[in-house]
């Protein structure tokens, strides 16, 4: 019998699967895409979130990312990550870099979605295999989520997510964060002569009117765009608990605030981590505690910063304080590392 199924194949079902074997445990991974698997997102990866990928054996390439600069177009922070960096990395990259990693440890990946999930006192069984565990990795809009029923309301209006390249040359090694009232823009590079440009909004809008309310960074975009848009959203997700009998959810399954902080890697890599570990040791109870303590630094910074951005006053702020107080920026951005 199998070990772990694991359903999806994106960083965090990867990452569980790399670590399962690590652990001598069979794994096999079910995921519908053929890799590399793109995804709008930001790609910039924390100084943690890389530290982590190192620790599974997975280098991708990219451009090294010195820090992090805030800017309204009028004034601006910028801090350096200390004693490390982190790496602007396009997500086809990453997605190949781990398929390659999980392929090398002799974990096998079939082609399939999990659509329905039976289980009992030792098994579970799911696209027509049958394993002791099965971790759900799922993605954002996990349908796994839904149907064992933990799926929990968010209230308010989501967050939405937009992610396009550009063929320029990076101007800076920093991850840009441009503010406005109506969301902010990402400016990541990922190569020599590419960056990725990710706007986050309640607006739901077309990618070319986001961009327009940033007219400082939209005069550097003149070319057109080498990649096509691609959204994600409503970013909140909330679950009832990361674990239902012999599932366990890793990653944006598990439940996701916003990508404000970035620390989209470091959380996939950390929950995976913490649930192969729970299982190689025979304590899946140990799970959800497990998961709250490596999620809770990013739960608790990103639900802060994200209140502070959602009202129209403190939103206008955030740059100028940033901005009179550099020591204070500095130590917010480490805090993120």
């Amino acid at each position: 019998m199998i070990d772990i199924l694991v359903a999806g194949g994106g960083p965090a079902g990867l990452a569980a699967a790399i670590r399962a074997a690590g652990a001598g445990l069979e794994a096999v991974v079910v995921e519908p895409r053929t890799a590399p698997v793109d995804k709008a997102c930001g790609e910039g990866i924390m100084p943690g979130g890389l530290a982590a990928l190192h620790g599974l054996g997975v280098r991708p390439a990219g451009h090294p990312l010195r820090g992090i600069r805030y800017t309204d177009g009028r004034r601006g922070a910028e801090a350096a990550f200390h004693g490390a960096y982190g790496l602007g990395v396009r997500r086809t990259a990453l997605h190949a870099a781990l398929h390659e990693r999980a392929e090398a440890l002799g974990v096998r990946i079939v082609e399939g979605r999990v659509r329905e999930v039976r289980q009992d006192a030792d098994s579970v069984t799911a696209a027509g295999l049958t394993a002791r565990w099965l971790i759900a990795a799922d993605g954002l809009h996990s349908p796994l989520r839904r149907s064992l029923g933990l799926d929990r309301p968010v209230p308010g209006p989501g967050r939405y997510g937009l992610r396009r390249h550009y063929r320029t040359a990076p101007w800076s090694d920093l991850v840009e964060v441009h503010w406005s009232p109506y969301g902010e823009a990402y400016v990541t590079p990922v190569g020599a002569d590419l960056v990725g440009v990710a706007v986050l909004s309640r607006d739901r809008r077309p990618y070319e009117q986001h961009l327009a309310a940033f007219p400082a960074l939209a005069a550097r975009l003149t070319g057109p765009g080498a990649t096509p848009v691609r959204g994600a959203g409503p970013l909140r997700q909330r679950a009832r608990g990361p674990r239902a009998g012999r599932v366990l959810l890793v990653g944006d399954a598990a439940g996701y605030t916003d990508a404000l902080t970035g620390e989209g890697i470091a959380l996939a890599v950390a929950t995976a981590t913490a649930a192969v570990g729970c299982l190689a040791a025979g304590r899946p109870e140990a799970y959800p505690a497990h998961w709250a303590r490596a999620t809770r630094r990013y739960r608790l910074l990103t639900q802060a910063l994200l209140g502070a951005a959602g009202h129209p006053v403190s939103r206008r702020l955030i740059v100028a304080a940033a901005h009179r107080s550099p020591a204070l920026f500095r130590t917010a951005v480490r805090a993120l590392q």
